[in-house]
């Protein structure tokens, strides 16, 4: 393993948004081109771009760094054009970097799926199934490869940035330590304007439903969008699987809006949730070119849903019967490599704007995050999670009662695709459970100067 990436995989640098795959090993291998996922395409968040705005020549030494680590030809910073002042100073910083470049998106969603953003760059398809490095690119996004720029100065992932927004007093967006609760961050924005409240953790589209304040915020937090209980939003996150498909019999007038919007079907992939949601709605004996294994071929970003004039969830019923068909030891069988995209493809693509409306979020947007990168006040626990992570949990090194320093590591990545976890704060080790190591900080309130 070179240095780079040794740095990489000791400071526990993962993908700061998504499943969190490790990075050390994305990077492992020669790849044509790097490209920097700076869309953020989901409404209300703003980390990235507000990252690139202000961290840009950190950013771009990181980036010349993987440029040489792989042999790329270049590095590509794709971030959508109404991002104003990121455009401004990447433009500014790119005279001195003569192997980088910069891309700009359309305010679409969702423009920053890897296979959606790969073609809107290089209109190349990725296959079915697939990932970038298929077609020779390997993708990150912002806070990541800020996370790396970090540790190439041997300094490990101890803090996330994310945006609070929503039925928050003071939006912002706040670069936090690990483990903190959701409870703190949000009262360091001024606490909640609703009594009755349930955060989204992530974006408005993907992200997942959290109830308890004592929720730690891990290396994946993206955000904390705070929306009354009764929210339409909220309720549709809530509704289980079986709900969901009494709906769909209800319901389902079999319009085919969910299959076109759906983004892969888009790029020529044979997805399509109509058929998926008649199949199992029905068991439709009709459907003799539909088979439940296309639901392998889902990125769950919910645009079905939004199309949907009935409400329903084909990425739902897709997520279900991924975990079903995994359990059951099926494996995806889809493989094809679409020649071209769908004809109808540009006019299919869904703004934004439209986007936060359907979401009923309206109301939100016009409320700037701005960026505050010192936490307000002292922080006296952190709760770190050993799974923070796809792949395996990381195993514990430290034991209850042991004293630790900020940035010490405490626990180990086992194996190639898992990463290890560092103390956010100094303190002892109050607790080491199955899944989580609690750390309570030094009384000289100092942990995070």
């Amino acid at each position: 393993m070179s240095d780079i990436l040794e740095k990489i995989r000791n400071a526990g640098v993962v993908g700061a948004g998504g499943a969190g795959f490790p990075t050390h090993v994305k990077f492992a291998r020669a790849c044509e081109y790097i490209l920097l996922n700076g869309a953020e395409c989901e409404p209300m968040l703003e980390v990235d771009q507000q990252i690139a705005s202000v961290h840009t020549k950190k950013l771009f030494g990181a980036m010349t760094a993987l440029v040489e680590l792989t042999g790329a030809k270049g590095g590509i910073f794709a971030l959508k054009e109404k991002y104003h002042d990121a455009i401004r100073n990447v433009d500014a910083a790119l005279p001195a970097f003569p192997k980088l470049c910069r891309h700009v998106l359309s305010n679409s969603y969702p423009a920053g799926d890897e296979h959606v953003l790969v073609y809107e760059v290089f209109k190349r398809i990725v296959p079915e199934g697939g990932i970038p490095l298929d077609v020779g690119v390997v993708v990150l996004n912002v806070e990541t490869l800020y996370n790396i720029a970090s540790a190439l100065e041997d300094r490990p992932v101890i803090e996330k940035y994310l945006t609070v927004a929503g039925e928050v007093k003071n939006p912002a967006t706040l670069k936090v330590p690990v483990g903190v609760s959701f409870g703190e961050v949000i009262g360091a924005c001024g606490g909640p304007t609703v009594k009755d409240w349930v955060a989204v953790d992530g974006g408005p589209m993907m992200g997942r439903l959290v109830f308890d304040p004592q929720e730690p915020v891990s290396k994946t937090t993206k955000g904390i969008l705070l929306l009354p209980r009764d929210h339409p939003l909220a309720i549709s996150k809530g509704r289980d699987m079986t709900e969901m498909m009494r709906l769909a019999k209800i319901a389902c007038c079999h319009c085919m809006l969910c299959t076109d919007v759906c983004p892969r079907y888009l790029l020529g992939h044979k997805l399509r949730p109509d058929k998926l949601m008649r199949l199992a709605a029905y068991n439709s004996t009709c459907e003799h070119d539909a088979a439940a294994t296309e639901a392998f071929l889902c990125c769950e970003c919910g645009l079905c849903e939004t199309a949907c004039i009935m409400g329903l969830q084909p990425w739902k019923l897709n997520k279900e019967l991924k975990v079903r068909m995994n359990a059951a030891g099926i494996k995806n069988p889809h493989h094809e490599r679409p020649e071209r995209v769908n004809p109808f493809r540009e006019y299919r693509l869904f703004p934004v704007t439209k986007l936060t409306h359907r979401l009923g979020l309206s109301k939100y947007i016009g409320r700037k995050a701005p960026l505050r990168e010192e936490f307000p006040s002292p922080v006296e626990k952190v709760v770190l999670k050993l799974k923070q992570h796809i792949g395996a949990p990381a195993e514990p090194i430290v034991a209850p009662g042991d004293v630790v320093e900020r940035g010490q590591m405490v626990a180990w990545g086992e194996g190639p695709v898992s990463a290890h976890v560092h103390s956010s704060i100094s303190g002892v080790v109050r607790a080491v459970e199955k899944d989580r190591i609690v750390v309570e900080a030094t009384t000289d309130g100092r942990e995070n100067e």
